[in-house]
């Protein structure tokens, strides 16, 4: 039986540090799933549709819009048409899916969740999911999809929920100011571990922080799902966050 992996992609991530989406970084995503797909089904949660239209309007000299729900409409159709020019050249089936959070909140909006994804993973496709940010405000109010993530992780009850990020996991002190800060490798208590928490986000294309990190792992142990904070900037790491070949931090409830 294959496990389940629920992959969350931030805008750091897909950008690798740019102010535009990574075509190389996408094809090392792809390259990974082509890898994991006989063992497991995968599920994206991409950011970066507001990132790619911010690109896109700059390229093409448009007027930029105000309205972060007007760039994610622009962008959104742009990024998924990235991911599956990258993804068909790996052989990949890649499929769309808009959540709002207020899906999660009723049953039957959960089950055809549940149904449409377990559809998608029988016919090996593999679903790229984000907010639906036209009609809806809560993944610019709570965090990159960190927490939306981890509701699909606890839907699908999911074997992990990797959240790439650009830093390598949590640290007991903010990497970015303290150079003596250390990686904590295993966290079981997420209330302990809040204390390290220090935010400081300079990226102006995405909006999480380590705070709405540990606000998904919350989630993340309302069902026992394992979650793990890595390193999206290092090639590979997908693989080698598996095989224990990179510095990352796992919740494991």
């Amino acid at each position: 039986m294959k496990k389940t992996l629920i992959l969350k992609i931030g805008s750091s991530t897909l950008t690798a540090g740019s102010n535009r989406i990574s075509r190389g970084k996408i094809e090392d995503i792809a390259r990974q799933i082509v890898a994991l797909q006989k063992d497991h089904n995968i599920a994206i949660v991409s950011s970066g549709a507001i990132a790619t239209a911010k690109h896109f309007i700059e390229v093409n000299n448009w007027q930029l819009s105000g309205s972060r729900q007007a760039l994610s409409a622009i962008g959104q159709p742009i990024l998924m048409q990235i991911y599956n020019e990258i993804f068909r050249d790996f052989g990949i089936a890649s499929a769309q899916c808009l959540l709002t959070y207020r899906d999660f909140d009723n049953q039957d909006a959960q089950a055809n969740i549940k149904n449409t994804l377990g559809d998608l993973f029988k016919n090996n496709f593999v679903p790229i999911i984000n907010e639906n940010d036209t009609i809806a405000i809560d993944e610019i109010v709570f965090g990159d999809n960190d927490k939306l993530s981890a509701y699909v992780a606890n839907l699908l009850d999911a074997d992990l929920l990797m959240l790439a990020s650009d830093i390598d996991g949590l640290f007991d002190k903010n990497p970015q100011k303290h150079s003596d800060a250390q990686l904590i490798p295993v966290i079981n208590n997420i209330v302990e571990c809040k204390k390290y928490i220090d935010d400081n986000v300079d990226n102006q294309l995405g909006t999480g922080g380590m705070t709405s990190k540990i606000q998904a792992a919350e989630i993340c142990a309302r069902c026992g799902t394992q979650m793990w904070i890595v390193n999206g900037g290092k090639t590979n790491f997908i693989l080698d966050s598996i095989q224990k070949n990179t510095k990352h931090t796992r919740f494991i409830f």
